[in-house]
Parts: C-alpha cells; structure tokens; sequence
C-alpha cells in the first residue's frame, strides 16, 4: 500500500494489525509525504505490473487516474457476494466526500450522475469549519458568527477589543495557499468556478464578493498574512495570536496538545458561516485499487474493511478524520472527541463541486493564486485580477475541448 504521512494515516497504522489478525492477510505500508507520494504513484501506475496494491490518493488525482484508466471501477467488486460485505452500509459514508472524492464519469466528469461511476472510497477526507477562542468571545460578550456579515464584522472588531490578537488566520500565500482561502468563501457566497456550459464565472458578482470578503479577512488579519501557507495560518490560530480559523478540519487533532497548541481547552467549533447558502469544503484523500496491482480482491477486503463501521470508530478514537456520519455521532468518540458532533453536523452541508476536480485545474488555479495575490496586495485591484483569470481560463478551455459541442 502507498500512504501520506498525515495523521489520518499515522492513526490507520495504529488499527492495521486488527485487520491482520482478523483475516490473515498481511499488509505492507509505504507512507510518504503527499507530494512525494503523487510523484511515487505516478511512476508506479505506469508499470505493467505495479509494486501497490492499495494507494491513498490525494483528491486532485482523482481526474487524472481515471482519464489514465490508471484505478479501478468499484462496481464489480462489490457486486461479488465473496467479498462484499452486506453490512456495509455504504449509505452512512458521508456522501457529499464519495461525490467529491470518489465519483467520476458523472455530471461535469467529476461529480454523480447517470454516467458516473465509483473508482474510490473517501478516506482521510477534510471539511471546513470555525473554530474560535472561547475565552475571548466569553470575555467580550461576542456572538458566535452564523453569518458571513457577523463574520466579516467581528473579525475586524477582535483587534480593537483584544489588543495583541487579529480575527482569523487565513492562507494568503500566491499560488494554490491564496486560491484555496478565496474558494472557501466562493461557494458560500453564491459563486462558481464555471456555468453548467463550463463558460468561466470566477469574475461575477460573487466571485468579487468573495474575493473582497478575503481581503477583508487579510487586512484585519495576522501581520504578513499574505505570505501565509496552511501552516502559518494553523499556527497562528494555535499560538494565541488570532481569535478565529476557518478552515480545515485538520487542526482540531493539534489544539489540545500542549506541544503544539497555547490554546489547550479554550477554543470551540462551529459551521461554515452561511453566505446565501451553506456550502462547507470537501477534500483530502481517498482509496482506489491501481489498474496494475497483483492482489485486488485483498486489496478491496482491505479498502471495505478500513471504510467499514468498525474500523472508522477505531480510527477516529485513534486520532483519524472519521468518513462516516455514525461515527461523529458515536458516544465513545464524541466522548473522547467532543468536536466530531459539530463536525458531523457541518458535513451535513459539504459542497462536492466547490472547486472542479478537472485535468485543468491545475492550470487555472495557478493563474488564480497568481492573479489574487496581486489584488490583495494592491498591486491591482479585485475586479482586474478576475477578469484576467476568467479570460485565461477560458482560453485553458477552449483549448483543452470543452467547447467542441457548443
């Protein structure tokens, strides 16, 4: 198997061995850093006869593997009566991560559909939430934010009430860092990447309406904000220096551990914010077996198994991201974990298609990263920075077939 080094994964290792003795298979483990890992995969899949059996598979990859015909279609093994297991309940994994992750073929190519099939299972996946310091809400009488204007207002408020500390801790970092913080309040602000004709819609009214709420977000941020990554944004939040983090779920397994964390018991959970709709992120990782791999019957023993109901409690208890809805609410897990019951509850509105998981993106979103970075400096203003991204992007498009039937 090739996996992350990521603490989903670092918990998995912790359960493997109950996988082994339940079924006598033994399993091998490559984990390397994510990037690594793709690099790694792509090399591996080519081969006509490959070294894994299993891959772990960042949500990116997903375009890529199934255009390559590089993973397998699911369907045929669960439909074999030896190996699927009946109380699967594949109706408890949290379906708004298998249409992000694991679907392809369907509606825009990447999302369900009459066409769409399953090539893998979410595993290790991630949504957005806020976290935010409890004392300090307590302390100045603040309302929690439901919406995106009590967001934005008390974001630039915490400086003035609570000298020393900024309101939330964003990624601003030019590249995918800044786009990633621009698409979190896109969706939930009413905006998409493109139209139901794949015509680019990044420079609408929306699209200016997020990417204003960012700079707001930035200027009433952290000093150098604009240089943040993930983990600049993660520690300023867990140093004490913001009051507020909307983003990943991922920082949840670091706050209450005093090595990391100067916040140790005083931050709380809440929901995305609501713009004119809910729409929380999606993404992380996922399981798929390779086209290539030599044992794909223990290979999907193993991926039921780890996606099953018994396992992601023991994952989750371990530390993991849980990918089923039972499990946030499982006593033994809320009760050692008390934030999965909040978490659940902001999985309920997970958006599968708030970033397009097409073989392009990768492009687009490096001219997006690029342009954003550039408004929120000032070096040009908002509208600018979306129209050129929107006109690249249609050329990226036009040039890719996304036109031939129009």
């Amino acid at each position: 198997m090739n996996f992350p080094a990521h603490p989903h994964y670092d918990a998995v290792m912790k359960v493997l061995p109950e996988f082994e003795k339940q079924t006598g298979i033994k399993v091998e483990v490559d984990q390397l850093q994510y990037l690594a890992m793709r690099q790694k995969q792509t090399l591996e899949l080519t081969k006509k006869k490959g070294d894994y059996d299993l891959i772990a598979y960042v949500v990116f990859s997903k375009a890529d593997y199934v255009s390559a015909v590089q993973i397998e279609p699911l369907a045929r093994f669960f439909m074999n009566p030896k190996l699927s297991d009946p109380n699967y309940d594949a109706d408890d994994l949290i379906d708004g991560y298998v249409q992000n992750i694991g679907v392809a073929g369907g509606k825009k190519g990447y999302l369900p559909g009459p066409t769409g099939a399953l090539f893998g299972i979410p595993f290790g996946s991630e949504t957005s939430v806020l976290g935010y310091r409890k004392d300090i809400f307590d302390k100045h009488g603040l309302k929690v934010p439901e919406t995106y204007e009590e967001l934005l207002e008390t974001t630039c408020k915490i400086q003035e009430l609570e000298p020393g500390m900024v309101g939330l801790a964003t990624r601003g970092k030019s590249g995918h860092q800044i786009s990633h913080a621009y698409l979190l309040h896109l969706a939930p602000l009413g905006g998409r990447i493109f139209d139901d004709e794949w015509n680019p819609t990044i420079n609408s009214p929306e699209g200016i309406k997020a990417a204003e709420a960012l700079k707001r977000i930035l200027e009433c941020g952290p000093e150098g904000g604009t240089s943040f990554g993930l983990s600049e944004a993660k520690n300023a939040f867990l140093q004490g220096k913001a009051a507020m983090y909307l983003d990943t779920t991922i920082v949840a397994g670091e706050v209450n551990d005093p090595e990391k964390s100067k916040i140790v018991g005083k931050v709380g959970w809440a929901k995305h914010p609501v713009g004119v709709r809910r729409a929380s992120q999606t993404g992380g990782f996922g399981l798929a077996i390779p086209k290539n791999a030599q044992n794909k019957e223990a290979a999907f023993l193993l991926m039921q198994w780890l996606t099953s109901k018994e396992a992601d409690k023991m994952i989750a208890l371990a530390g993991g991201n849980p990918s089923r809805f039972s499990t946030h609410k499982d006593p033994d897990v809320v009760a050692k974990f008390p934030q999965m019951e909040i978490f659940g509850e902001a999985l309920k509105d997970a958006d599968p298609d708030w970033r397009p998981i097409i073989p392009v993106w990768g492009q687009i979103n490096t001219e997006l990263g690029t342009n954003l970075s550039k408004a929120m400096t000032g070096e040009i203003t908002i509208k600018e920075a979306l129209d050129r991204t929107n006109n690249t992007a249609k050329s990226i498009m036009e040039k890719a077939g996304y036109y031939t039937y129009q």
